[in-house]
């Protein structure tokens, strides 16, 4: 029976990736701020005596660590950790009041995917030595931190260091035999994109994300953009050059602030 953590588990692809691990039968720590969703989520899924909620903000780090602790303790440990906990909003620089939203947002998506981390590595280390388990870290990052966007200067920013940050504990845990994925969503049908008002290239609904997804986490792959036709336009953008960059992404369209 895998044994998978979770964190932003209540809605979009956090509970998409619950449901698709719950119905292979795997036992879940189920991780986020909202613990009405939480347990209407728990309440859905099959083998709910096997998942347990954590109602927490991931930035608070001890509560977190509480409960990593707890989910090891009654499972035995732990074969995948995602960290997905992630938020999203408009910032520009030039307005002061947004530095306490960039605080925020990097808070969340950057500093709470270390803290998500951490206390599950001597653990999957000790697993991976006696040769009985196969572990994974999960990071979701965001094709919007291959190219800094305009207007998403917080979340740009903070997508680009999950990746750099996923791709240097990629390395470093290599030798301990735990792998590190790290997931790219482009567009994917959530919450978080349904109040966008600009067109979204190849938007996916979340449950076909999920399925894929999970096959990414299964296979160890290192860094996998999903979908991937995303993936061919991330690596196009990036190969282009700043001055054609910056003129066609002059004026496009902002998230809301």
């Amino acid at each position: 029976m895998k044994r998978v953590f979770i964190t932003g588990a209540s809605s979009g692809i956090g509970a998409a990736l619950a449901r698709r691990y719950a119905a292979q039968g795997a036992a879940l720590g189920l991780v986020a701020r909202r613990r009405v969703l939480l347990e209407q989520l728990q309440s859905s899924l099959p083998h709910q005596d096997r998942h347990r909620i954590y109602a927490l903000d991931v930035t608070d780090h001890a509560a977190l660590a509480s409960a990593a602790a707890d989910f090891i303790a009654a499972n035995g440990g732990a074969d995948v950790v995602i960290a997905n906990a992630g938020i999203s909003r408009g910032t520009l620089t030039e307005h002061a009041e947004d530095l306490v939203v960039f605080e925020r947002i990097v808070a969340t998506n950057v500093t709470a995917t270390v803290a998500t981390f951490a206390p599950f590595v001597a653990a999957m280390k000790q697993q991976a030595q006696a040769g009985s388990r196969d572990c994974r870290l999960v990071g979701i990052a965001s094709v919007a931190g291959i190219r800094g966007l305009p207007g998403a200067e917080a979340y740009s920013a903070s997508k680009a260091a999950v990746i750099s940050y996923c791709e240097s504990l990629r390395v470093e845990l290599k030798a301990g035999g735990i792998k590190v994925v790290t997931i790219a969503p482009g567009y994917i049908d959530t919450p978080m994109t349904q109040v966008n008002t600009y067109p979204m290239p190849f938007l996916m609904p979340v449950e076909k994300f999920a399925a894929q997804a999970v096959a990414a986490i299964e296979a160890g792959a290192g860094y996998r953009v999903i979908p991937w036709q995303m993936g061919v336009v991330a690596k196009a953008l990036r190969l282009l050059p700043n001055c054609v960059y910056d003129f066609a992404f002059a004026k496009a369209p902002h998230k809301g602030r």
